[in-house]
């Protein structure tokens, strides 16, 4: 009979703060920060030109998936309340179902997190070639100016989390501008003769919005953020409240941005595009329709890059909170643990050395849609956590564990649950056979870390008192 692990420490006291300056505890506006520039990373910059072959049905998919990612983050919420401890995911899991759903957790979501780097890095160099043409003429330039670009944010990760909370506010803020300029004023040169077929492949409707959801849960990735960097916060209340705002606010700004790119950009030209947002902006400001580089697409895509910078500085940090908060359970390898400067060192230092492998073997490999393959395995991989998650709440609400369940929100957590769970089961099946089958090897390869780390457990348990 498996019975629930024990929380970890953070969960009976806050985390131990030291006095590092470098360390810092985030507030409410950091906190909200941190999850839109998570989110509003590099999907939003690439993924219209990646849907537009499925035609403007992408659009149905991205009403349903904005409000399966709101349900997500209602759950968050309400677990990072009752769990206001480092792990996000990891934590809820490994307390409803004991370590090895913790660990599969952990695995999946520390897996969704260095292969999404990868892919945003693969994105920032879509648009770094508009600003430097010449780092697109060979496959090699391309692969070092991906690399540049995740080891930036590490460099600032490592500076301490004090310097990660300000890099993110800025990343936050820049990277608005451009994007209302698209998402609001496109709307103003909006071209219904640039949409393209409603639907423009073969496959069935509901086949079609499930493939292209698949592909957009990229840009929602994040939507747990303030949850996994939860002793990170000051008050376990903001987490909540910072994931719902952070959500809502990059939904609003995803739906009008994609719409507007879509009937500013022509389909034909659009389905092939490296940088859709600054063919958007160049369309709205050249007398050509957009044929030449103008100045505005040249500020989108500064902005593109800096945003991608923001997300894979947040991502940087999460990448490296899983692992951490399984280190102390004795879950990971125990260098994990090792902090610094209020950031885990050694899980950001593996994390950017694996996604820059990742990185410069798709680039080797000369694979065809690079962008897009990464994205559908951690579609695959961000639903584990997700799945599990959702299922602990179920779990608590159904338990009798009154300690971990508010009663008179009983009924409205109990459908929040049921809906975010079977939203994260219908995007695996949206991913397709291959993302299933590439993102089951990742997951499994965990099972043997899983079996070393539970063996060395419990040897020590085992062992006598010196």
């Amino acid at each position: 009979m498996t019975s629930t692990a024990t929380l970890p420490a953070e969960a009976a006291a806050p985390p131990e703060r030291g006095r590092d300056p470098h360390a810092r505890r985030f507030g409410l506006p950091v906190a909200t920060c941190l999850v839109m520039g998570n989110i509003i990373g590099g999907g939003i910059f690439l993924l219209p030109a990646s849907v537009a072959p499925f035609g403007t049905i992408s659009l149905v998919a991205f009403a349903v998936l904005t409000a399966g990612a709101i349900a997500l983050a209602l759950v968050f919420g309400r677990l990072a309340e009752r769990h206001p401890q480092t792990g996000g995911p990891y934590v809820y899991a490994r307390a409803a179902f004991g370590d090895f759903a913790g660990f599969l957790a952990a695995w999946s979501y520390w897996i969704t997190a260095w292969v999404s780097n990868a892919a945003l890095a693969v994105a920032a160099v879509g648009y770094l070639t508009v600003l430097f043409p010449a780092a697109g003429e060979h496959k090699w330039s391309m692969c070092l100016a991906a690399l540049a670009v995740q080891w930036l944010p590490a460099l600032s990760n490592l500076a301490g989390t004090r310097y990660v909370g300000a890099v993110q506010v800025v990343a936050t803020v820049l990277k608005f501008a451009p994007l209302l300029l698209v998402a609001v004023g496109g709307l103003f040169f909006f071209d219904p003769a640039n949409l393209g077929p409603f639907r423009a492949t073969d496959q069935s409707a509901a086949g079609a919005v499930s493939a292209s959801a698949a592909i957009l849960l990229f840009s929602y990735l994040g939507v747990e953020s303030a949850t996994v960097s939860a002793g990170e916060v000051r008050d376990p209340a903001r987490i909540g409240r910072a994931t719902v705002l952070g959500t809502v606010g990059a939904a609003t700004v995803y739906l009008l941005g994609t719409v507007a790119v879509f009937g500013l950009v022509a389909h034909d030209r659009l389905v092939s595009s490296t940088a859709p947002f600054t063919d958007a902006v160049n369309a709205m400001f050249s007398a050509d329709g957009g044929a030449g580089g103008t100045w505005g697409g040249t500020v989108v895509a500064c902005a593109a890059v800096i945003s991608m910078l923001g997300a894979l500085n947040g991502w940087t940090l999460l990448s490296a909170q899983t692992p951490y908060a399984a280190a102390k359970d004795g879950l990971f390898p125990k260098a994990f643990e090792t902090k610094k400067r209020g950031v885990p060192v050694v899980g950001v230092i593996v994390t950017v050395a694996l996604a820059s492998a990742l990185t410069v073997y798709n680039y080797t490999a000369g694979s065809q849609g690079v962008f897009e393959s990464l994205v559908l395995i951690t579609t695959f991989t961000a639903t584990v956590p997700y799945l599990l998650a959702t299922a602990a709440q179920i779990y608590f609400l159904l338990s009798g564990q009154r300690e971990r369940v508010h009663a008179g929100r009983l009924a409205r957590d109990g459908v929040l649950a049921a809906l975010s769970f079977g939203f994260s089961m219908w995007l695996v099946a949206g991913s397709g056979y291959a993302a299933v089958y590439q993102g089951v090897l990742f997951l499994f390869a965990g099972v043997l870390v899983y079996a070393a780390m539970s063996a060395r457990k419990h040897r020590a348990a085992a062992s006598p008192a010196e």
